[in-house]
């Protein structure tokens, strides 16, 4: 089995601090997620999340004018130069202090970067590699505070900075005859942002107490307006006549008790986009300051906000919720709307086909994921309490979940409702569920009478409870075959249950230490358990005896936390494996815990194969290994102190989440999250396995652009020797070569090339070890290749002519044939669709 899993995509998180980018064509949004960046596709409903990461939280990014160059800031102004299209890390760079914004100039030539109160302008690097690619071209200062915003003038010649220093100052890049650095005045509070108008003589400043004031640009002698950037001389004495900003009027947006977060003004349709703490936005066209539209879209503040080139499309984000909508004011509608779990992520599950992933949170909610496209579809909310366990049931349509509420619940992805609410006679928590294979029996465990509740999928109705722990129960694991049901306990304990037969004898699997986790090997014969001093156990089923185990605690330690007393090798927090999951062919094992490590075990020889890191991101705890003392100081760690003030305002520190509460904790406290990986599952094909993060859902893939793959390779076997045997129809000799050689497109060209009534005779034909790479070929063709009764010919006959083959090597073939009935499915859903549009329009056309 491959074990090149990279990072893939991150779900179940969409925004978490910084701005908002919308891609020159405006198809696209572009969000920070922690030290990472997500990019989702408006048109193609898709969203990817970039593989690269910066050290810490990611506070601002800027895209260039031609989408070829991003530019992404972390908390501590470090700074990743990237080229947007390939998604490769160009060059490194640290702004040496907190970077507070950031804009490229219209001409792409010059990057504004507001550093602390000073400015500084950077020549824009090329795609190349360089010794140095940023140049600094001047530093500007001026402001008593930290800048907030930064404008760029239509030329590129002038920017406009603003600042918590209730000004706004004007600057040119170079130094131009007739103009002098300007300063605006008379604001409040804090000026979010300032804009320059379209007309080139007018600049709007936004303040944090929702006044907006309006500039204008003309001269002392008459007061008229004249264009900014053109500076006109006295045709006297040919010296530059003398012009001043003038601030003719002031707008207020009357949003009570309220205060402006962001604002966002797109000079091509001259439409301004303000958003408040209350969760309400207001669109207004300019300069007539008409509102257009006012929405209330969440209850808590709005944090960032962005308008697209054509000004139909409205983005906006709440950091507290993690939530991102892209609104078109004209419709009314949403064209995005996505939010990830309010608390951690606590389970994950995939459906049988491989197409859908189902998460629970801590918030109590449920949500189905795309695993194509990585948007969630559906979210329940039923449960009240945080939700433990959740599974799929086989047919796919029904996702059960387990909560501590006390109710497991079953929700049907055809219609979208919840059809059953299994229960308990007494009140009860639930910390795990299992369904058996059929989908007909519903089991659940307890943390509080040592219970296992078993219920039926078609009434509902309590079938019998499952007595003998004497701890809380931890996990279940029904076996593949359905015969048996594993439970593992508190107690120190696994038993294996026959719910089916109750007269046969429980077997109890007896531990040294808590078991954490169960689950069954795919062919039913081998039961692996992880227990709480680190150790991974594994078991043969027939006899109830112990095969071997595998010491874990030193490959899944996490680091030191930065208030711990003791080292993190003497620390035994996080140093046991709360997950376990066998792989599609019962080959390899995962194993995750409390730690930011996942680690892939080889079964047969107990061998460590590989760790994968869940996040690079130091702004989480227990990430190093080793403390630096210079970090520490009498009040305690430095990165909890809050040194930034960011939370100096009053409603950004009041707290009335709970009812009746009108002040709430006025304090502010700065503490770090520690990376955990609560579950983990392997897909149904293999190629991938996703886990359930306090960050999200990450999933880790193959590398599927691997292009040469050699199998069985001989010196005489190349791409000319494949086309002549193709040439003189030697079908069989073609494609058994071009399996050997293992080019992609050599095999493509073979297979397409082969007469339809030739394939039956070939498969008859074909040694055995290649089929399993045959099938593993058509399935990776079969979204990109239009031939449909061409895959589907050669699936059935190879089906058909021999299934002897795949009968008797079972466990192996289980993922290529997963794999098929995800392309098989995804086909026939696609197809599906468009047949009951083709036949409704039919319908139409002929009742008109």
């Amino acid at each position: 089995m491959k074990i090149d899993f990279k990072f893939s995509n991150l779900c179940g998180t969409v925004y978490k601090k910084g701005n908002l980018l919308f891609t020159p064509d405006g198809n696209s949004i572009i969000s920070p997620v922690g030290n990472q960046v997500s990019i989702f596709d408006l048109v193609n409903n898709k969203s990817e999340t970039m593989p690269f990461e910066n050290r810490k939280n990611i506070v601002y990014i800027a895209l260039s004018p031609n989408s070829q160059l991003l530019l992404t800031i972390d908390e501590d102004g470090r700074a990743l130069l990237v080229n947007f299209y390939r998604r490769i890390v160009i060059h490194h760079f640290n702004f040496k202090g907190k970077v507070n914004c950031a804009e490229f100039s219209p001409d792409g030539k010059f990057i504004a970067v507001g550093v602390g109160k000073r400015i500084e302008i950077w020549r824009s690097p090329g795609l190349q590699h360089e010794f140095a690619p940023f140049i600094l071209h001047r530093k500007y200062s001026g402001h008593y505070d930290d800048l907030t915003h930064i404008n760029w003038f239509h030329d590129s010649r002038f920017f406009v900075t603003s600042s918590k220093d209730f000004t706004v100052k004007i600057y040119s890049t170079d130094p131009v005859d007739g103009f002098v650095p300007t300063t605006l005045t008379g604001h409040k509070q804090t000026v979010i942002a300032s804009f320059f108008g379209s007309d080139n003589s007018t600049i709007y400043t936004i303040s944090k107490d929702g006044a907006l004031a309006v500039r204008k640009f003309n001269l002392v002698a008459d007061q008229s307006v004249v264009e900014f950037g053109k500076f006109p001389l006295d045709p006297k004495t040919n010296q530059p006549l003398e012009t001043q900003w003038s601030t003719p009027k002031h707008h207020y947006f009357m949003q009570k008790n309220t205060k402006l977060k962001v604002a966002v003004f797109n000079p091509a349709t001259q439409t301004l986009v303000v958003g408040f703490s209350n969760g309400v936005f207001s669109l207004y066209e300019m300069p007539s300051f008409s509102e257009l539209q006012t929405l209330s879209i969440t209850q808590t503040k709005l944090t960032a906000a962005a308008i697209n080139f054509s000004g139909e499309w409205i983005a906006l984000a709440s950091s507290k919720l993690g939530q991102l909508l892209v609104w078109e004011w004209q419709s009314e509608s949403y064209i995005l709307k996505q939010q990830g779990h309010a608390y951690d992520m606590s389970c994950v599950a995939f459906s049988g086909d491989g197409q859908y992933i189902a998460t629970g949170g801590d918030d109590g909610k449920v949500k189905i994921w795309t695993a194509a496209s990585g948007f969630c579809f559906v979210t329940f909310s039923n449960h009240s309490a945080a939700v433990t366990a959740i599974q799929f049931s086989k047919r796919n349509q029904v996702v059960i979940s387990a909560s501590a509420d006390g109710t497991v619940r079953a929700f049907d992805l055809v219609r979208y409702r919840n059809f059953r609410t299994f229960v308990s006679p007494t009140p009860v928590q639930f910390t795990c569920v299992a369904v058996d294979p059929s989908g007909e029996i519903v089991v659940a465990g307890c943390q509080d009478s040592f219970d296992i509740y078993m219920w039926s999928m078609q009434t509902g109705n309590l079938l019998d409870v499952l007595s003998g722990h004497e701890g809380p129960v931890s996990a279940l694991d029904f076996s593949p075959d359905g015969v048996q049901l594993a439970s593992a306990s508190w107690d120190k304990s696994v038993r294996l249950w026959n719910v089916f037969q109750r007269s046969v004898s429980v077997d109890k699997l007896s531990h040294m230490f808590e078991v954490l986790s169960v689950v069954y090997r795919p062919d039913s014969k081998q039961v692996s358990t992880s227990t709480l001093d680190g150790q991974i156990h594994f078991w043969n089923v027939e006899n109830a005896s112990q095969l071997f185990s595998i010491e874990g605690r030193k490959d899944i330690a996490p680091g030191r936390k930065q208030n711990d007393v003791m080292t993190a090798e003497n620390s035994s927090f996080g140093k046991s494996f709360t997950s376990l999951c066998y792989s599609a062919d019962g080959s390899v094992i995962l194993g995750s815990g409390n730690s930011l490590y996942i680690c892939l075990y080889d079964v047969e020889s107990g061998v460590l194969l590989k760790k994968f890191r869940v996040s690079s991101n130091f702004s989480f705890d227990g990430m190093h290994e080793l403390l630096n003392s210079k970090y520490m100081t009498e009040a305690g760690p430095i990165d909890a102190i809050d040194s930034d003030h960011n939370a100096s305002d009053l409603e950004d520190r009041l707290d009335m989440s709970l009812p009746g509460v009108k002040s709430g904790d006025l304090s502010k406290r700065n503490t770090k999250e520690i990376v955990r990986t609560s579950c983990i599952r392997f897909s149904p094909s293999g190629k991938q396995f996703a886990a359930s993060t306090n960050m999200g859902l990450v999933i880790f893939s193959l590398d599927n652009n691997l292009y040469f793959d050699p199998y069985d390779l001989e010196v005489d076997i190349t791409p000319s020797v494949v086309k002549e045997l193709l040439f003189n129809e030697h079908y069989l000799r073609a494609l058994v070569y071009s399996l050997r050689l293992g080019e992609n497109t050599i095999t493509n060209l073979v297979y397409n090339n082969i007469p339809l009534s030739q394939v039956q005779h070939i498969v008859k034909q074909i040694p055995s070890k290649y089929l399993i790479r045959m099938l593993q070929f058509i399935s990776r063709i079969f979204e990109t290749n239009r031939f449909l009764q061409l895959n589907l010919h050669w699936i059935n006959m190879i089906f058909t002519n021999r299934s002897a083959y795949f009968l008797s090597n079972s466990l192996s073939v289980r993922p290529v044939l997963r794999d098929l009935r995800k392309a098989c499915s995804k086909i026939h859903l696609n197809l599906g669709k468009l047949c009951d549009d083709n036949i409704f329009d039919i319908q139409r056309l002929i009742s008109s």
